[in-house]
């Protein structure tokens, strides 16, 4: 058997064995896609097309939040709720991985113990490296893939440490951000690009002697989003209160990302959001392959560490940097 020939081979077992729901093969599948081998890459793609027909079917929902706002704890809770209602769940947790020594810093596995133990969750931790928006590189094929795997809910936690967060709002269909009262001004602890992107806030912890906090939080919420839904007429996020310890107000969280995923599929919105994103997708693709490829240029090679290091020095402006590397690749400045 050609090696070729036995390559479909192994990608047809593969997508075989994803359909009937395996999670070794589904985590397989992922670490192929997140491969930079060239080989891997090949195969990723073959596999992500034999599989593009089963995908799409799930509720798509971004959740993300200021740090200790108890995203995790939702999510366990969220989770093993969805679980009792008949649902597969797959977690998408993408860990901050440090810039220094490249390890990441969150053990997910343990942070979402009761439904990492259940037979259909799925929980799949990836380091974001330096991605922007808190998601790596791969996490719209990890989505696809895990709706192939029959996973009818998917739920990407973002980082939530001050990346731009337009790109995980960019891949799903609902985005749930996670807050938390505290004391002084509520709103100052979040972004309000961050609060932008919102179709539902939840204000979490309240609970014992929180909850009057927790509620003025969510007046003060309400209040913002009032301000700032002037300028956005088709826009009307939720706020609402809740204790993911005490499992209080998980399904009323849940019924409104429903509602919002219906009146979204209803609309048509949902459809075009999802083609909209298709083709962010291919752009991100394409602006990954064309870097890598100039990158692998004998020429662009000899010149990109050089060109590096003299702005790292101070020596050469960004500007004039990437100018010249444009040159090199035979890109004409703008007129």
């Amino acid at each position: 058997m050609s090696a070729h020939r036995k390559s479909s081979h192994d990608t047809a077992l593969l997508v075989e064995a994803i359909r009937a729901g395996d999670r070794v093969a589904l985590a397989r599948a992922i670490t192929l896609v997140e491969s930079g081998k060239a080989e891997d890459q090949e195969a990723a793609q073959e596999l992500l097309e034999r599989l593009s027909p089963h995908t799409g079917k799930s509720i798509r929902v971004g959740i993300s939040g200021v740090p200790g706002g108890g995203k995790s704890t939702l999510i366990d809770q969220l989770g093993v709720n969805l679980l009792a209602q008949g649902r597969k769940v797959a977690v998408l947790a993408v860990d901050p991985t440090s810039s220094r020594s490249g390890g990441s810093i969150l053990g997910d596995k343990t942070r979402m113990g009761r439904l990492a133990a259940e037979a259909h969750a799925f929980i799949r931790p990836s380091p974001a490296g330096d991605s922007l928006g808190g998601v790596t590189k791969t996490t719209r094929e990890t989505i696809a893939l895990s709706e192939a795997a029959g996973y009818d809910v998917v739920l990407v936690e973002t980082v939530g440490v001050g990346q731009s967060e337009t790109a995980v709002a960019n891949m799903v269909d609902v985005f749930v951000v996670v807050a938390i009262a505290g004391a002084g001004d509520e709103l100052q602890g979040i972004k309000r690009g961050l609060l932008e992107l919102a179709d539902i806030i939840a204000v979490n912890k309240a609970e014992g002697d929180n909850v009057e906090r927790a509620n003025r939080a969510a007046m003060e919420y309400k209040t913002a989003l009032h301000i700032l839904a002037a300028g956005h007429p088709n826009w009307e996020p939720h706020v609402l209160t809740i204790s993911a310890r005490d499992n209080r107000g998980l399904d009323e969280l849940w019924q409104k990302v429903e509602a919002r995923h219906e009146a979204l599929a209803k609309s048509g919105a949902l459809s075009t959001r999802r083609a909209d994103q298709a083709v962010a997708w291919m752009r991100e693709i394409f602006e990954q392959r064309l870097l890598a490829a100039f990158k692998g240029g004998r020429r662009a090679a000899r010149h990109w560490q050089d060109l590096e290091d003299k702005v790292r020095a101070g020596d050469m402006t960004p500007a004039a940097a990437a100018h010249e590397l444009g040159q090199i690749a035979g890109v004409k400045p703008p007129k």
